[in-house]
């Protein structure tokens, strides 16, 4: 089976000790439980994200296509590096039914919501749970929609970076760049304003990254499609 998987940054497989499309437009494959499977990166957001998949699929005729990467949680049974398995992914272009995957390592289901932006306060985290949520993120909906229209099956599959209960003291919306990419020194210049608490947040998240990134690929290593 030839499996596509698209996530917004790098760093999202980073631990996978697989080849990564990027920015290069170079489409190596490698295998993860028998499937060849291509992974893409091409920037936050849904248009970017839709975008990786129509770029991959004229390189690579996938049979299924996977949203992957880190997402916020919004019910607060959730903790840092949990994984969650959509059951439907909801923009606003609409809603996108996903298929449910199988694997022996544990795992929690349930909607996802897809925005256009880092979901990035508690308050916000508790009117998105309010209206059915389980986890929020930026990319699901433009795969969704691209695998639907090419009639290809979709799954998604993220894990939890920040709690439902968190507010981030970083505005990663102010830095994150046209490209999808977040601008370092945007970050670094606001960070001044409140160095101890923004500056333990970023090693805090860049830790949470690390376990989440190892989290998904030893659950995607065991899922069945």
């Amino acid at each position: 089976m030839r499996i596509l998987i698209v996530a917004a940054d790098r760093r999202e497989f980073a631990g996978w000790n697989l080849p990564v499309a990027g920015r290069s437009r170079s489409f190596p494959t490698g295998r993860l439980n028998g499937h060849e499977v291509l992974l893409v990166a091409n920037g936050a957001g849904r248009a970017r994200a839709a975008a990786a998949v129509d770029e991959a699929l004229s390189v690579f005729p996938a049979d299924a296509v996977v949203s992957a990467g880190f997402c916020g949680a919004l019910d607060p049974a959730l903790r840092v590096a949990d994984i969650v398995v959509g059951t439907t992914v909801s923009g606003p272009e609409g809603s996108y039914a996903e298929l449910p995957v199988r694997a022996a390592v544990a795992s929690h289901s349930g909607p996802v919501c897809s925005l256009d932006h880092v979901a990035r306060t508690a308050e916000e985290k508790r009117m998105l749970r309010a209206a059915g949520a389980c986890a929020v993120e930026m990319e699901a909906a433009g795969v969704a929609a691209r695998a639907h229209s090419r009639g290809l099956p979709f799954y998604c599959v993220h894990t939890v970076t920040d709690l439902a209960s968190e507010t981030l003291q970083n505005d990663f919306n102010r830095a994150l760049r046209t490209d999808g990419h977040f601008d370092t020194m945007i970050i670094l210049r606001d960070l001044l304003q409140n160095p101890r608490a923004r500056l333990a947040e970023l090693v805090r998240l860049r830790k949470r990254c690390v376990r989440a990134s190892r989290a998904l690929g030893n659950f995607l290593g065991h899922c069945r499609f």
